[in-house]
Parts: C-alpha cells; sequence; structure tokens
C-alpha cells in the first residue's frame, strides 16, 4: 500500500487576493487622503516663510472662533431646554408661542438671523431696557442701570454670540422635546404616582435619561456651530474667516490663504466629528 500523503490544494489566485482586496477596500481611505493633503500644507506652512506667516496671522483669529462657538452654543442649549420643555407643555399659550419661535427662526437663514438680530433686535432689546429704567427712574433712581445701558456697549461679537445662539436654540429645542418624547410615558406616570409633582418628575427623572439619549446630536450641533461661526465675518468680527478675508485682500494671495484657511476649519471638524462619535459608541452600551 502506498504512504504518499495527497498533495494540498492550494487555493486559486483568485481567492487568495479577495480577502485581501476586501480589507483594503474597508480601509478609511477618505481619511487617509485627507491626512495626505494635510501633510502637504503642514509641509508647505513649515518649509515657506510666506504660506508660515499666513497661517500665523489666521491662527490669531482661533480664539475668537472658539469663544464666539463656546458662548453661542451655550447659550442655545439654555434657549433649546427651555424651549424644548415648552413644546411638550399642556399649556396652550405656551406651546404655541414656543411653536412660534422655532418656525420662524428655522424658516429664516441664519445669515439674515444674524444681520437683523444685531442691527434690529440688539438696539431693540436696548430701547426697551432704557423705556424701563425711565418708567423706574423714580424707584430706581436716574443712575440706574437700565438707563446706563447702549447699543454702543454691546460689540459686534456679544451681537454674534445673541444671534447664533437664538438661531440654534430652535434647533436645539427641537432635539429637546424629541428626547422628551422619546421617554416612555409611564415612567412620569410612576414618578407622579409616587407623590412628584410635574417639575419633580421632569428633573429628576425624565431629562436625566432625554439629555443622555440626545448627547450625541448635541455635539453634532456644535459641530455645526463652530463651522457656522465663520458667519460673523459679514459682522466684521475678527474671526478667522475675517482676517482671512483681510489677509487675502491686502496681498493678493488668495489659493494660499483660503486653503489654509479651509483645512484648519476641516481639522477642527474632524476632530469634533470623531469626539462625537466615541461619545455615541460610549453611552450606546447604557441606553435604556
Amino acid at each position: 500500500m502506498s504512504t504518499e500523503q495527497p498533495a494540498a490544494i492550494e487555493p486559486p489566485r483568485a481567492a487568495r487576493v479577495a480577502p485581501t482586496l476586501d480589507t483594503i477596500s474597508r480601509w478609511p481611505w477618505w481619511l487617509l487622503i485627507t491626512i495626505l493633503v494635510g501633510l502637504l500644507i503642514v509641509f508647505q506652512i513649515v518649509t515657506d516663510a510666506q504660506t508660515n506667516v499666513i497661517f500665523r496671522a489666521i491662527s490669531t483669529g482661533a480664539l475668537v472662533t472658539f469663544r464666539v462657538s463656546l458662548a453661542s452654543y451655550a447659550l442655545a442649549v439654555c434657549i433649546g431646554l427651555l424651549v424644548g420643555l415648552a413644546r411638550v407643555s399642556s399649556n396652550v399659550l405656551i406651546f404655541n408661542l414656543s411653536s412660534f419661535y422655532v418656525e420662524v427662526i428655522r424658516g429664516v437663514p441664519i445669515l439674515v438671523l444674524l444681520l437683523y438680530i444685531s442691527f434690529v433686535g440688539v438696539p431693540g432689546l436696548v430701547a426697551i431696557l432704557n423705556a424701563i429704567g425711565a418708567a423706574l427712574s423714580g424707584l430706581l433712581g436716574p443712575a440706574n442701570f437700565l438707563l446706563a445701558v447702549g447699543t454702543r456697549d454691546l460689540s459686534f461679537e456679544v451681537r454674534a454670540m445673541i444671534a447664533l445662539g437664538v438661531a440654534y436654540g430652535a434647533f436645539e429645542g427641537e432635539i429637546f422635546r424629541a428626547g422628551i418624547q422619546s421617554i416612555e410615558k409611564g415612567q412620569m406616570e410612576a414618578a407622579r404616582g409616587m407623590g412628584m409633582n410635574y417639575l419633580q418628575a421632569m428633573r429628576h427623572v425624565i431629562l436625566p435619561q432625554a439629555i443622555r439619549r440626545v448627547l450625541p446630536a448635541l455635539g453634532n450641533d456644535f459641530v455645526a456651530m463652530v463651522k457656522d461661526s465663520s458667519l460673523v465675518s459679514v459682522l466684521g468680527v475678527r474671526d478667522m474667516t475675517q482676517i482671512t478675508k483681510l489677509y487675502a485682500a491686502s496681498t493678493f494671495l488668495y489659493f494660499q490663504a483660503y486653503s489654509i484657511l479651509a483645512f484648519m476649519y476641516l481639522v477642527l471638524t474632524i476632530l469634533l466629528t470623531r469626539g462625537v462619535r466615541a461619545l455615541e459608541a460610549r453611552l450606546s452600551r447604557y441606553r435604556y
């Protein structure tokens, strides 16, 4: 009897290549290409003196961009939480007022809102405060703080923060409303059955769960806020976009200036988006 072992059957070449191609096809090619382009831009910044000067000039506006984004988003979240609660209220007046705010704000472009609130809304609010101060001058005195407020006391940066906060407040309100309504009604009924009033049940039972569910959506809106903060350049606020416009107009280096600006915004949004996705993955383990 022959003791020879049968020869191993070699898989076809196509079968060996297919898994490798499948693995390569799943690589994040968009990210690899982005990193490659970023490395080229960084190399240009480091080796070219003129590009380095442009980068340093644009970087001076990064602090303003962060400040406007953070302040506007904090205001938007506060407004959104109140609007979200109002949108699920059984009070007809509160519900309709909040619905009117949401529909109007969402129906007007953010740039138009930015201009309207900065040049119409803020001066109108100051005039109202001054009128209230004049009416209460007998009680608060002629030098009360309401009369001391002037339109020029509010810089365009502050006006831009208010405008962006009001604009995004409508979007955050809808996010909070959806989060609150995603909680089972039985939890509110159980909380009320334990002796809590409506506000206590909302604060201790409903909102903690709703906020956890909407955190990824809130994070995505913050990324959008960072990008939309570039709109404040129309008011002359010296953020990254405004400085780029001024530098490009004075040097005519439009390609270099706007390429660096786009790259800086791209890096910010990619980093923030990665952070939001990591937060979403972490929270998904604790979903109810």
